[in-house]
């Protein structure tokens, strides 16, 4: 691979990795409802979770869902269902106070799976696979070297939105602030499912 085409990868990982989509909702949100500290088990999942995934994606998890197309329709779905439960718990999560450590962050373990049912993350790892892996050498390395770009790369731009759910506590100490930004970010997360409800086969029943 030539040093232009690192150079484009990075710029893929930092634009596709910051912007708005699943992971970094629930991070803002886990940074506002438990803090920074409680939060970087959930940010390792995701970085180390997502390369892994990536890499299981390119060497031959997305040949298979070629072959067996529904197995990843469900997949989808049951990704849908699982954000569409996610978004009921930060929406409904306890507001009394924000020092209280009873509430559990998501961990590194569950982050990590997250991956596999993340919309998202899906069109990530193989859009990645399929622009930046070039017949131009090994096919294998290439792939190992696009999951430690997303690693190195990924991990800063998921803590920015750590840094601002941190930064929005200040502002949240009221119990019902606190519920209405839980709120606003569990809408933001079913609106983030649109794309994928809109792909799933029975979509094609009301359209």
């Amino acid at each position: 691979m030539q040093a232009l085409d690192y150079y484009s990868i990075v710029l893929f990982v930092i634009a596709t990795c910051v912007t708005p989509g699943p992971n970094n909702v629930m991070l803002m949100s886990s940074g506002a409802n438990f803090g920074m500290g409680r939060t970087l088990r959930h940010v390792a999942g995701i970085n180390i979770g997502f390369p892994l995934m990536l890499v299981a994606v390119g060497l031959g998890a997305g040949a298979v869902f070629r072959q067996y197309p529904w197995l990843h329709d469900g997949l989808q779905v049951i990704g849908a269902l699982y954000l569409l439960f996610l978004a009921y718990q930060i929406a409904s999560a306890p507001t009394t106070d924000l020092g209280d450590k009873s509430g559990k962050p998501l961990g590194f373990t569950a982050a990590a799976l997250f991956q596999w049912v993340n919309p998202k993350a899906w069109v990530m790892a193989v859009g990645a696979v399929l622009a930046y892996t070039s017949p131009l050498g090994s096919y294998t390395v290439q792939v190992f070297l696009i999951a430690l770009l997303f690693f190195l790369f990924g991990s800063p731009c998921s803590m920015v939105w750590v840094f601002f759910g941190q930064y929005m506590r200040r502002f949240l100490t009221q119990p019902q602030r606190l519920k209405a930004f839980n709120i606003t970010m569990s809408l933001v997360l079913v609106i983030s499912l649109i794309p994928v409800l809109r792909s799933l086969p029975f979509a094609q029943w009301w359209s």
